[in-house]
């Protein structure tokens, strides 16, 4: 999420109450192909699969160099670890 975040920034997550609040909101990401790997993207639209079920539509702010739903497609709710509501900037050096 360059320019946005930063290695060493601190992040206050917080769990999604519901999905109309997640449009242009940043979320931590768990992707069930891989587990263990926490993404940082900004929902861009909210999606419905072929099923019925919601489907969130993410992208990261550095678009030459991000993997997301341009690659992914729409990532499930059940793949949304939380909501950033805050972030620590580390000092600069």
């Amino acid at each position: 999420m360059l320019p946005t975040y930063r290695q060493g920034d601190w992040l206050l997550v917080g769990t999604v109450g519901s999905t109309e609040r997640l449009q242009d909101s940043v979320v931590v990401i768990e992707r069930e192909s891989y587990p263990g790997i926490l993404y940082i993207k900004r929902v861009i639209r909210i999606d419905l699969f072929p099923t019925g079920a919601l489907g969130l539509w993410v992208q990261g702010d550095n678009e030459e160099q991000s993997t997301d739903s341009r690659q992914w497609g729409p990532v499930s709710l059940s793949e949304i670890r939380g909501k950033v509501w805050f972030r620590y900037k580390r000092a600069r050096r």
